[in-house]
């Protein structure tokens, strides 16, 4: 409870000063290591990083998992994630056509913005994989195949395309044939990705508020540092993203202003229809979903040691049980 508490006042801190948010977001370019731990390797050199201090991949460079896990920012709004003895080759990294292949492991791509100018584009052996939706996908290298939590994929292999949808899954090898699987199953990797999200959605609260404060009218979705939490966070450019794993990511338009001033007043006539919407609450702190999901998922920790403070809560079974959105959700998927 200390910690949800030191959370809401350095957040509160945050949006109060917007000048320490002065580093809007990152280069044009796919590849931010944000984020390690254990033995993370990128061209054969063991990573690290620092609040505020982030290693880009290049173009050719090979990313690899020992004894750890990373995430990877490409396109704003899109994030890759490597279990343990996992590894990627970063074959382009323009925004415009962000190519990253799957070498090995497994890896969670988490889709929440298919914008116009931008591409990313997942390489398996001899097969490219593109989204058709925003959503949560998977690859498991060890066992050739793809799932599709949420979203749609098209894997496309030697002239043959096949669209997996949400609650699929394909084999990568031999005859692509979509079938159904249990979104309710996970494991420990997928709770971890889970709580990732947590923290980069608890930043996004008031980095969304300074640009508000400041009146910055974005043309275009980015990614934004949180000095007090140390990492970067996705703010879309128009209303609010709902993750499939259950979080919230505001724009800095009148969604996160509401957020802060509070409900507006409703008729006698409307009280039984509560608003849903989440709000701030100086009892509680930052929560990113909504009251009713039984789920405080505001949970993180301040620099870069974010990688604990919201564990207790995450790694309940029932922490990845989403709010109502268009992510849609599930529950339990981590045990």
């Amino acid at each position: 409870m200390r910690r949800l508490h030191a959370l809401a006042a350095a957040a509160a801190a945050a949006a109060a000063t917007p000048s320490l948010f002065a580093q809007a977001a990152i280069s044009a370019r796919a590849g931010m290591i944000h984020y390690t731990e254990g033995k993370v390797l990128v061209a054969g050199q063991e990573v690290t990083t620092r609040a505020g201090d982030f290693p880009v991949m290049k173009e050719g460079q090979e990313l690899r998992t020992s004894e750890g896990r990373t995430e990877v920012l490409l396109t704003p709004g899109v994030f890759l994630r490597l279990a343990e003895s996992s590894g990627i080759k970063l074959v382009a990294n323009r925004l415009a056509d962000t190519r990253v292949e799957v070498l090995a492991g497994s890896v969670l791509v988490e889709c929440a913005e298919l914008a116009k100018e931008h591409s990313v584009t997942l390489l398996y052996k001899d097969m490219q994989l593109g989204f058709r939706k925003p959503g949560l996908f998977r690859i498991d290298a060890g066992a050739d195949q793809l799932r599709v939590y949420d979203g749609e994929v098209t894997v496309s292999r030697q002239g043959e395309t096949v669209t997996v949808k949400e609650g699929r899954q394909t084999p990568l090898a031999g005859v692509l044939v979509p079938e159904k699987f249990d979104k309710k199953v996970g494991d420990s990797f997928y709770r971890w990705a889970s709580r990732r999200a947590e923290y980069i959605a608890a930043a996004n609260l008031s980095a969304a508020r300074s640009l508000a404060d400041q009146e910055v009218s974005l043309t275009r979705s980015i990614w934004r540092f949180n000095p007090f939490l140390g990492l970067y966070t996705y703010i879309p450019v128009r209303g609010i993203y709902t993750s499939p794993f259950g979080c919230r990511y505001y724009s800095a338009g009148g969604a996160i202003v509401r957020y802060y001033e509070g409900p507006p007043p409703m008729a006698a006539s409307a009280s039984r229809f509560p608003d849903p919407m989440p709000r701030y609450n100086p009892n509680l702190g930052y929560s990113t979903a909504p009251r009713s999901s039984g789920v405080y998922q505001g949970s993180a920790s301040p620099s870069g040691a974010n990688a604990g403070a919201a564990a207790a809560v995450a790694d309940n079974p029932r922490t990845s049980e989403s709010a109502t959105g268009r992510g849609g959700g599930s529950e339990g998927r981590g045990r």
